[in-house]
């Protein structure tokens, strides 16, 4: 996935494994195996913001191919947008971007609600796609204060009109 962008920073990933696994004790994980992968993880870090902007580059073709698409057509591009989403929603805040999981996560729920999608459904899955460029573009980490908190309230709101419509 390349080398470092001019103008890149190093995030440095939560250890949240840490957290979540019991260490020590039986059926305790190993401490050093645990170490070793918080350190594989840090490592990474530097390649998600690639990562993350190959997946975006990658939904919003494949969104370019629903909208081509004829309706009868779009199952397959409404699931390719669904699984490219997914990886973003897992990828997200391993590499400190809880945002992207958050936004990637909503964006999951509701492809998984579609047969077909018309004007109104292909608009929520701009405005996702759009929010998580914003996010990347804009090394927004973390929650990305309060704007992204913003623009995710509103996002979850226009979701749920267009579901329940």
């Amino acid at each position: 996935m390349g080398g470092k962008k001019a103008g890149s920073r190093f995030i440095a990933a939560p250890t949240t494994l840490r957290s979540k696994v019991k260490v020590g004790g039986p059926g305790a994980v190993d401490a050093e195996a645990l170490a070793r992968a918080e350190q594989i993880i840090a490592d990474m870090a530097d390649d998600y913001l690639e990562w993350a902007e190959d997946d975006l580059l990658n939904i919003a073709e494949a969104l370019d191919n629903l909208k081509a698409a004829r309706k009868k057509d779009r199952k397959e591009h409404i699931e390719r947008i669904f699984q490219i989403s997914h990886d973003i929603k897992g990828q997200g805040g391993s590499f400190g971007y809880g945002m992207m999981t958050r936004i990637a996560n909503q964006l999951c729920a509701f492809v998984e609600t579609l047969e077909s999608a018309g004007a109104a459904e292909i608009e929520v899955l701009e405005l996702h796609i759009d929010a998580m460029k914003l996010i990347i573009a804009n090394r927004l980490s973390g929650e990305g204060g309060q704007v992204a908190k913003k623009l995710f309230q509103n996002l979850k709101k226009v979701t749920e009109k267009v579901a329940a419509s």
